[in-house]
């Protein structure tokens, strides 16, 4: 059995097969995970029903294996339907889990069509699905590099 928190066997083959600058984007259950992500990504979808598993759940599980070089989300709407004043509550946690794992890389909101851009490209290697139906849930994990 593995010592470490991540244990589900093709998120850790993956993780092992990814390089520098890889992605890997953990998505809330509203991502259209069939259709936003890079060509060579895998798609695993964690989501068992609403709420289960949530994208900072698989935060911790990530973090908990790989060396990090940056850390972005979709930057929230300022007008319509799906507008926030301030930053969503589930940012507030990935800082808090970031902090735990002690790494020393902030979260970065980028724009909603920047994060697509991101994520669509060629280093893109994995999508998690979660069930998780907080806004602006997803997050986006650039791999970086082992330092001994």
């Amino acid at each position: 059995m593995l010592r470490s928190h991540l244990i589900h066997p093709a998120i850790s083959r993956i993780l092992a097969e990814a390089g520098h600058h890889a992605t890997i984007l953990i998505a809330d259950g509203n991502y259209p995970a069939s259709s936003k992500r890079g060509p060579r990504s895998e798609l695993l979808s964690l989501n068992l029903m609403p709420g289960l598993v949530t994208c900072n759940q698989v935060l911790e599980a990530i973090l908990s294996a790989i060396s990090v070089e940056v850390i972005q989300t979709m930057m929230t709407e300022t007008s319509g339907p799906y507008a926030l004043d301030g930053d969503p509550p589930v940012w507030a946690e990935y800082r808090e889990t970031i902090r735990k794992a002690d790494i020393k890389v902030p979260l970065e909101p980028i724009e909603k069509w920047e994060f697509y851009n991101r994520v669509s490209t060629e280093d893109h290697v994995l999508t998690v699905q979660t069930g998780d139906t907080q806004r602006y849930a997803n997050i986006l994990i650039t791999v970086g590099v082992r330092i001994f």
